[in-house]
């Protein structure tokens, strides 16, 4: 657990702990969902917005660490590999937790289409 910590800071507590905080909200949203089954759709589009919002926050932090890397560098006046590792750990980390949060809301997305489908047929009688 430790090492999975330490690559979340590495990539900015900024960046990566949110987008940890909004895949547990998705993920709760998911659940009660499926348990309770009352707004599908709305709960659908909630999380669709999430996941794009989370896309848009892991390429933020990519930005933001790459700045921070080419500033490293233009401090120092010449490149080394430890120079730019610091920031290029941050341009990295955030987008690969943005799509891995990303595919994992886009997943229940398709489970809820699933359910809806499902829940849209007509039920079959004896006599049909």
């Amino acid at each position: 657990m430790e090492p999975i910590i330490s690559k979340m800071n590495d990539g900015g507590i900024l960046i990566t702990w949110p987008i940890l905080i909004l895949l547990l909200v998705i993920i709760a949203l998911f659940i009660k969902e499926v348990v309770i089954q009352t707004k599908i759709k709305k709960t659908r589009e909630l999380i669709a917005s999430i996941g794009w919002f989370v896309i848009a926050w892991g390429y933020l932090g990519r930005t933001i660490g790459l700045i921070g890397a080419f500033d490293n560098v233009a401090a120092a006046g010449k490149i080394t590999p430890e120079l730019l590792s610091g920031g290029l750990k941050m341009a990295l980390v955030g987008p690969l937790m943005a799509l891995v949060t990303f595919a994992i809301a886009r997943l229940f997305i398709i489970v809820f289409i699933l359910i809806e489908k499902e829940n849209s047929q007509p039920i079959k009688t004896a006599e049909s």
